[in-house]
């Protein structure tokens, strides 16, 4: 009862930080608000500061800065889709992505030398400034002992607390606004923010961020000119993470990027196969891809830093990423509409043929086009009434991927507003459509197969048990089943219809197992 009452006081003060700063209803969209939001506009604008920045975005990044870590990461993506907020507003909220205000020098050394105990002379000859602080925590540049050149990640003081009150008070919105808006359950709130949640709170240890760092320069093994640095282990705990030092220039520097001489068309294309190479082929993906975590070589190649959340998708559900995106990119609508009922997207009762053309209504008017001439919001838009008109649900497991290639997509445009997403992608999709539909996809879902027979196999001996323990209780009279119990079960009572679920359970368990034990005799 108190954390619910807590969550409440937090989501209030959520909204009137977002009206002190004129972020909930900015001043600059008044005219697009519907007469009765104008007049609660106006009203929020009351307690607005002023004397606040002009730019919109840049009011919002300070609410989400004052509001907190969990808060901040909604605006990073946001920050990525000048396409959609449009120019000015993302400008204003670039701040969010490498601007945070860093904590105290002497905070950091106390927390560093707690962790990898001795004193910091013990681990390193040098350790500057604080030179990015970002909504978890920040990063020094130091040198070790030995004279390697290392970055060095401290969590905030207190961060975990923090993120933990944020997330019950996002956790109590989701399931409000689920249970009083209605049109809003088909796009899974609750669910949505108990994923975003776990991955939030995964990133306040930054031992499995090291690990994440490891299992991702695997995968990027896999890509062209994808780079990740590399786990300096011995110096690294649950609050301390040293990696090797890159010699790159962040993305959200393109002026350095230019007077470097760096090819942004291309590097545009490496950020997108980057992210769908290591999704498609070890389903694993860095899923914080805003360009404050992304820097860039003069060899480019594309560095990765900050590997707090990380992105997993298994392997049917890559199968079917990978059918849809093959479907756009040969204007196939009826494959890529196949591939969603297959995977379960589209309910059952509607026509594939329908959706198929409703694929086509969103593909055909973008296709061969540059980015500078598709109006994403538009087109996102559009996806939204059909999803809405098809009764699609959120995935809960595709949210990090969906989430990462709004953002993936949103940074490539940054660097070249001509991006071709479709054309950057065909070479990665291509080569795992063709592997996965030839021989060694065949090869690898016969061993599937296998494994889940004999896994199935293996619970039969325990299965038969129990059914003969049940029957032993039968006989002995430990358990009866009387006329009242018989009724129960066929569902003649109607105030008992769970019992009568059970019964079918029951049976469908038993022909189950008959089925098991039949195929494991031939």
């Amino acid at each position: 009862m108190f954390h619910t009452l807590a969550s409440l006081a937090r989501l209030a003060r959520a909204g009137f930080t977002l009206a002190r700063y004129d972020a909930i209803f900015p001043r600059e969209y008044q005219e697009k608000f519907p007469p009765a939001l104008k007049a609660f506009a106006g009203f929020t604008r009351l307690i607005s500061r002023r004397g606040e920045a002009d730019n919109p975005g840049e009011r919002l990044a300070r609410a989400l800065e004052k509001l907190g870590p969990s808060y901040v990461k909604f605006g990073q993506v946001l920050a990525t889709r000048s396409d959609i907020v449009g120019e000015r507003f993302a400008r204003g909220l670039s701040r969010l992505q490498d601007q945070m205000p860093a904590f105290d020098q002497e905070v950091a050394i106390a927390t560093l030398e707690k962790e990898l105990g001795g004193a910091l002379a013990d681990h390193f000859t040098e350790f500057g400034k604080p030179l990015n602080a970002a909504s978890v925590a920040q990063v020094h540049r130091a040198t070790t002992i030995e004279g390697e050149d290392v970055a060095v990640k401290i969590l905030r003081p207190g961060i975990e607390r923090r993120l933990a009150r944020d997330i019950r008070a996002m956790q109590l919105g989701a399931a409000l606004v689920q249970r009083f808006v209605p049109a809003s359950k088909r796009l899974e709130p609750v669910k949505f923010v108990d994923t975003v949640a776990r991955a939030t709170e995964l990133e306040t240890d930054l031992r499995l961020e090291a690990a994440a760092a490891s299992e991702l320069a695997e995968a990027a093994a896999l890509a062209d000119n994808f780079r990740v640095p590399e786990i300096d282990w011995a110096r690294s705990s649950r609050r301390i993470l040293t990696t090797s030092w890159i010699k790159g220039i962040p993305l959200t520097d393109p002026d350095r990027l230019d007077e470097a001489g760096i090819d942004r068309e291309a590097l545009a294309n490496t950020l997108t196969r980057a992210f769908l190479t290591t999704a498609m082929e070890a389903g694993v993906f860095h899923a914080d891809m805003h360009a404050g975590n992304l820097f860039a070589d003069t060899d480019g190649n594309l560095w990765a830093v900050d590997f707090g959340i990380m992105g997993r998708i298994g392997r049917n559900e890559r199968r079917f990423l990978a059918l849809i995106l093959h479907g756009f990119l040969t204007r196939d609508y009826k494959a890529a509409a196949e591939a969603h009922f297959d995977a379960g997207y589209v309910p059952g009762r509607h026509s594939i043929d329908d959706f198929a053309s409703a694929l086509r209504a969103v593909g055909e008017p973008i296709f061969g086009k540059s980015a500078d001439e598709v109006p994403m919001s538009r087109v996102l838009l559009q996806l939204f009434e059909i999803t809405d008109l098809f009764d699609m649900h959120l995935r809960p497991e595709l949210v990090m991927l969906q989430k990462t290639m709004v953002q993936s997509e949103g940074v490539a445009r940054q660097l070249n507003p001509q991006h071709d997403m479709w054309q950057a992608s065909a070479p990665v999709v291509e080569k795992w459509m063709k592997r996965e539909l030839g021989p060694e996809g065949l090869a690898l879902d016969l061993l599937e197969d296998f494994n889940r027979l004999r896994s199935s196999a293996r619970k039969i001996p325990g299965m038969i048990e129990d059914w003969a323990e049940a029957g032993s209780r039968l006989r002995s009279g430990e358990v009866r089943l009387d006329d009242n119990s018989l009724d129960r079960l066929a569902g003649r009572d109607r105030q008992s219809r769970p019992w009568r679920w059970l019964g079918y359970g029951l049976l469908a368990l038993a022909a189950g197992a008959a089925g098991a034990s039949l195929i494991q005799l031939v």
